[in-house]
């Protein structure tokens, strides 16, 4: 004999005995099965029929992405609960967690089923951008990025106002006219932030100090796309690439060096589709071949703690090059984070995050930046060391923000290198 429990779903004998043990009643209680079949399928098939959307049934709920997920340590989120909510029937394209993925590639390092959210969320967001459900914060980067070149809406003859009044010659590719050894791509927040202009100046002096031949592009440079291709705007992205790979084809040079991660990640994985196939490296890759070159003239006698950017970390796998940097560099002390190279923490900068900070705060407790800011505070460091364009900005706000202004220094390891070596400015 057994009856129905009053709760929904489950059954109760109301005798069992298992093992000499009386389970009766609600000891007992078991769950009903749950059938796939009990739930609509309409919004899981949209999504998989999308290029980019496939791997999203593979889901089989086992919730190992929550916990890695930097956004659901600030809020209510991770690929798990997205899949539940496609399963569940819900539209994502008028979801605002659509627009939280930061692309940091957490999820996918630890999925079992390799659900791959790097290529589920561009594939959705794509078809927000054609319906026009875009963040207002993210469609101005947008416009400016098909306007100006850039996601600031600078004029392109701003690119090299850092190189006025500077006492080192920064040679540009189409006044010099002929080959050069490396070929720097300078990138926006470099080339018009404030703080961005401090590590283009160290990178000059450093790159003239080692001898190294290099040029910048000037005015002809443009966005490198990166972060519209993963926020949905594709067609933007390949818009731009295919400018750059023109400007790019138009000039002799053995290497690409770039500042920025995002940049690195679109030169090297996603140009070369395009027609635009370099020997890209990421400054730190440049210059950890030049360490026995450099000489030091200062010690800094300073706790450094390093952030691993998502792009140059776990998208590329490339943790040395920055860490022999700072260990080079006489009195640095390197202590790492909690989180730190696989399992570092995201800046909160990716995947068009970088432009959606007011649209985020409504949605997370804090903002990614301001939690990683907490840890480097936490394990005494007194510089975070960065070497992403983003980031100077976006944790020297934190800084200020958590109540930490004065006892922690944000700076680019191009910086501190610049300063080692005795050519800073200051």
């Amino acid at each position: 004999m057994s009856r129905v429990d009053k709760t929904e779903g489950s059954i109760e004998k109301a005798e069992a005995v298992v093992d000499g043990v009386d389970i009766s009643g609600h000891w007992n209680r078991m769950l009903e099965p749950r059938w796939i079949t009990d739930y609509p399928t309409e919004a899981m098939d949209w999504v998989t029929s999308l290029d980019g959307g496939e791997s999203l049934r593979a889901c089989y709920q086992c919730a190992k992405c929550v916990p890695v997920c930097p956004v659901e340590h600030v809020g209510s989120y991770g690929p798990r609960k997205l899949m539940r909510k496609v399963q569940l029937g819900n539209n994502l394209m008028e979801d605002p967690d659509l627009w939280l993925c930061t692309s940091c590639a957490a999820c996918l390092r630890v999925c079992p089923k390799e659900v791959d959210m790097l290529q589920i969320m561009p594939a959705i967001r794509e078809q927000a951008v054609l319906e026009g459900h875009v963040p207002p914060e993210l469609a101005k980067a947008f416009e400016n990025m098909g306007r100006h070149g850039n996601p600031l809406g600078q004029p392109s003859r701003k690119r090299i106002a850092w190189t006025k009044g500077f006492d080192v010659e920064v040679p540009i590719m189409s006044k010099i006219k002929r080959k050069v050894d490396v070929l720097w791509y300078v990138s926006d927040y470099t080339s018009y932030h404030p703080r961005g202009h401090d590590a283009a100046r160290a990178m000059a002096r450093v790159l003239t100090r080692l001898g190294i031949d290099f040029a910048i592009l000037g005015q002809e440079e443009k966005c490198d796309g990166d972060s519209p291709r993963v926020a949905g705007e594709k067609g933007l992205f390949e818009m731009l690439a295919e400018e750059n790979i023109a400007t790019f084809d138009k000039y002799e040079f053995d290497r690409l060096v770039v500042m920025d991660p995002h940049a690195y990640n679109a030169f090297k994985n996603h140009y070369p589709a395009l027609g635009g196939d370099y020997n890209v490296l990421h400054y730190t890759q440049l210059l950890v071949d030049y360490i026995d070159r450099m000489e030091f003239s200062e010690t800094l006698d300073m706790e450094v703690t390093f952030h691993d950017p998502c792009y140059l970390g776990r998208h590329n796998g490339e943790y040395e090059a920055p860490r022999k940097l700072l260990e080079a560099i006489p009195g640095v002390k390197l202590t790492e984070m909690p989180h730190y190279k696989a399992t570092g923490f995201c800046c909160g900068g990716g995947g068009g995050g970088m432009w959606l900070d007011g649209f985020a705060a409504d949605h997370q407790s804090e903002r990614l930046s301001e939690r990683r800011v907490k840890e480097a505070v936490e394990v005494g460091a007194q510089t975070l060391a960065v070497t992403c364009p983003y980031e100077p900005s976006r944790f020297e706000d934190a800084v200020k923000s958590t109540g930490n202004d004065g006892s922690l220094e944000v700076a680019d390891i191009i910086e501190l290198l610049d300063r080692a070596m005795g050519l800073s400015e200051s």
